[in-house]
């Protein structure tokens, strides 16, 4: 992981079918094999973008937890940062192999 371990604003959403989303902020580098390793004793996660970005989750909610075991992967969205958070636009989405 580099300097920016723990990222400063990230949310989840669950839709209809129980499959998670995870919103971030978008990163500088551009996302490749990215992979979620799951800790399930501290109910956290970290998620490596590409071989040299991390980025430390923590507290994840329950409900949130209980649906990532039961996935294969989680799609990851990075969203722009603005000023006013309705302006902001998706710069990049993808997939990210989860790791129990």
């Amino acid at each position: 992981m580099n300097d920016n371990d723990t990222f400063d604003a990230f949310d989840f959403i669950i839709n209809e079918e129980d499959e998670v989303m995870l919103l971030l902020y978008a990163r500088e580098s551009e996302a490749k094999d990215a992979v979620i390793e799951i800790d399930a004793e501290n109910r956290s996660a970290v998620l490596y973008r590409n071989e040299n970005d991390g980025i430390a989750i923590s507290r994840i909610p329950d409900d949130v937890f209980d649906s990532i075991q039961d996935a294969d992967s989680l799609m990851v969205c990075e969203l722009s940062r603005e000023t006013k958070e309705d302006d902001a636009e998706i710069v990049r989405a993808y997939e990210a192999d989860i790791v129990l």
